[in-house]
């Protein structure tokens, strides 16, 4: 799963990054958490790219309240082209999660945290979906980040890790009338190969702790 990530970079960084057109208002974070709104990026009607902040944790359109359904915070690849929860927002609602690292936690020798980043430390897009679920006047816009099956780098700290599509594909993935098939072939493991993997202190452990003391190196 991915239930923690980090997004430390600059406006100017993520502008450039995305190619945005529009401002970006985003509070960076070294430990960011499910249930506050993260930043997410949507292609619009025209090809350009918007930069919005949606609430993390899906709530499915015809989901009876939004305060007590349990919030979709990962939507598992294998299951998102059929399960009612993801299946229309993966065929019209596909959105990038902007991040510059995630954590995880490794059970077996105690529960050791890990960074996992790239190695240039330069930010990198999580595949999400998005969702808008609306009742009388109260509407909300939230998302989710789709994970798979852990890849040799990460499996032997967790069985799961988060989606990352290439740079290259980002339009691939954003586009609307993009065959869902192709969509679909994009959400394999060729994004980590330039990652790394960085056990940390326990201090990541909090989600109230969100500064640069997160990313420290565990002292060995």
């Amino acid at each position: 799963m991915c239930g923690r990530y980090s997004l430390t970079a600059s406006v100017e960084d993520i502008v450039e990054h995305f190619q945005l057109l529009r401002p970006v208002k985003f509070h960076p974070s070294y430990n960011i958490a499910p249930n506050q709104k993260i930043l997410n990026i949507v292609e619009l009607d025209d090809g350009s790219r918007k930069a919005v902040n949606l609430f993390w944790g899906l709530v499915p359109s015809w989901s009876k309240d939004s305060k007590n359904s349990a919030h979709l915070i990962n939507a598992r690849m294998e299951t998102i082209r059929e399960k009612p929860s993801f299946r229309s927002a993966f065929k019209h609602r596909r959105c990038l999660i902007p991040a510059d690292g995630f954590y995880e936690w490794e059970r077996r020798n105690g529960k050791q945290a890990f960074h996992i980043h790239r190695e240039d430390r330069q930010p990198f897009a999580f595949a999400g979906l998005w969702e808008q679920w609306q009742h009388d006047t109260e509407t909300l816009y939230s998302c989710t980040i789709i994970t798979t099956a852990a890849n040799e780098l990460m499996q032997p700290i967790h069985e799961r890790m988060p989606v990352i599509i290439p740079t290259q594909h980002y339009h691939d993935w954003l586009n609307k009338t993009a065959n869902t098939n192709d969509a679909y072939a994009l959400l394999d493991d060729q994004a980590y190969t330039n990652m790394t993997t960085t056990p940390v202190s326990d201090w990541v452990n909090s989600p109230r702790h969100h500064d640069a003391r997160c990313t420290e190196p565990a002292l060995q």
